[in-house]
């Protein structure tokens, strides 16, 4: 179904039982998968690429001009969706430029009201991003993260799978894999246990998991030298060595800030 009050530019190109309602605007340059729901006022401009079964609300905005003093007008811009993605009211999602992937969202991912996502970001898949947030530029999210409302990612940050930010944080460096984040400044605030159970993580795992972070917060270590007990100390699985690899590409470093005790 494809309203006659939308606007779909002649080459556009769109997948079979895709929904279109008034008021929705498509440029010429843009794919959009099977079963896909475009809702009123949505806009989806150039260079977007969309997979299959995703729903974008009114007022959203996909492959927007992005709001660098760097980006020079004419640019071409790159946006690829994949499928299964929720896209709430008023989010705006910029074009990348700097490479021919552009901003990438994966799948099975929840983009909840007024989120921005800046140029070139990577969001991987099954993540949630809370009301308000923004992700700046060439940020990347990894799988199966949690961002709560109103949280920042500023330029370049990193952020490790199965990590929970909390509402508020402004977060500058780097945030490890299976981590809590909380307050501002933002501060290690545990493991996120409770997560990783529900996802079928054994018991054995997140007690690995949990020593290796006692060294990297609580110990008297440099954050090399942390790295290096680890290695030495904590048996070696698939969690283990994607903290460790983390932490040593961290090109900015991790947050290592601890909450004041009262």
């Amino acid at each position: 179904m494809i309203s006659p009050l939308a606007v779909v530019e002649p080459g556009a190109q769109l997948g079979q039982n895709v929904e279109i309602y008034p008021f929705v605007y498509i440029q010429k340059d843009v794919v959009v998968g099977d079963n896909c729901v475009i809702y009123p006022r949505a806009t989806l401009l150039n260079g977007t690429r969309m997979g299959s079964n995703n729903r974008v609300f009114q007022n959203a905005v996909i492959g927007a001009m992005p709001q660098s003093v760097h980006f020079k007008e004419g640019t071409p811009l790159h946006v690829t969706i994949g499928d299964n993605n929720l896209i709430r009211e008023n989010v705006v999602i910029a074009g990348g430029y700097l490479d021919e992937k552009g901003t990438c969202i994966g799948n099975d991912n929840r983009l909840m009201d007024r989120i921005h996502i800046s140029h070139d970001v990577h969001v991987k898949n099954r993540c949630v991003l809370g009301i308000g947030s923004i992700l700046c530029s060439r940020s990347e999210v990894d799988s199966n993260t949690i961002i709560s409302n109103s949280a920042v990612l500023q330029v370049d940050v990193r952020v490790g799978r199965y990590s929970l930010i909390e509402s508020g944080c402004r977060v500058q460096k780097d945030v490890p894999p299976y981590i809590m984040l909380g307050g501002n400044p933002a501060c290690y605030h545990g493991v996120n246990q409770t997560v990783l159970e529900r996802t079928g993580t054994d018991s054995r795992t997140v007690r690995h998991i949990g020593n290796a972070y006692r060294l990297v917060y609580m110990g008297d270590f440099s954050i090399e030298d942390a790295v290096l007990q680890i290695k030495d100390q904590i048996p070696k699985s698939s969690e283990i060595d994607y903290i460790t690899n983390f932490i040593e590409s961290a090109k900015h470093g991790i947050i290592r800030r601890l909450p004041k005790e009262d």
